[in-house]
């Protein structure tokens, strides 16, 4: 039976999905619909937007790049194929299996970073909002929003499992002992060495979001500060 004085805060891009796979696949469709030169334009202008607004926004930079190429009818192709993308196929192996097996002690919840309309669309067409009962929390920057997950999603103890170490450092920071981190290495973000030499460890490590499945209460409910191979990493 679950506990709810216990909540697993899931990560979704690069952490129960693989959105270098979404993006590539997007990389793609864009050059053949609008040619190399303008596929680099879009990014560009997806850069530029996030360094504004903190997180990644497809649909408004579809927006932004509309107003720069007004009768390019077939930016219409690359919205419906955003609006249609099959993200559960792109899902990590056991992904769902990974949630399901931390409902055994607690409650299981999205908390993620995102704008307002793609990424509700991701996490619902993926499967993802279902695995985890609806307990999905989506912010700008969601380390600044700790407060309003406590109150939504109140717990004596938080796991938090994300592909990237200086998110897991900074709730860290703030919860301290009544969380523990899991840094989940996939992505580019995982593997960039200059993130992995500029952050602090997390409480614990994983190859790859199935490797959940090997853990239980013992390594990753109890005290981190005594936590059996604290900082340890567990291999898929």
């Amino acid at each position: 039976m679950s506990d709810p004085k216990i909540v697993f805060l899931f990560d979704v891009d690069n952490t129960l999905l693989d959105n270098d796979h979404v993006t590539d696949d997007l990389r793609h469709f864009m050059e053949r619909e609008i040619g190399a030169d303008r596929q680099q334009r879009y990014w560009e202008i997806f850069e530029r937007l996030r360094a504004e607004l903190g997180y990644a926004d497809y649909l408004g930079t579809l927006q932004r790049y509309r107003a720069e190429y007004p009768h390019n009818a077939s930016i219409l192709k690359v919205s419906l194929y955003l609006i249609r993308y099959p993200f559960a196929n792109r899902l990590f192996p056991n992904a769902l299996d990974a949630v399901e097996h931390v409902k055994q002690w607690g409650t299981a919840a999205i908390l993620s970073d995102g704008d307002a309309v793609f990424q509700p669309r991701k996490i619902e067409s993926s499967g993802l909002w279902d695995a985890v009962d609806g307990n999905v929390r989506i912010y700008v920057h969601k380390e600044t929003e700790l407060a309003d997950v406590e109150k939504k999603l109140p717990a004596e103890r938080y796991v938090v499992l994300d592909d990237k170490l200086r998110l897991l450092a900074e709730i860290k920071a703030q919860w301290k002992e009544r969380v523990t981190t899991i840094f989940v290495k996939q992505g580019h973000y995982a593997r960039d060495p200059k993130n992995l030499a500029t952050y602090p460890a997390a409480d614990l490590s994983i190859e790859h979001i199935g490797d959940l499945l090997q853990l239980g209460p013992a390594q990753f409910l109890s005290d981190t500060s005594a936590l059996p191979g604290r900082k340890g990493s567990v291999a898929g």
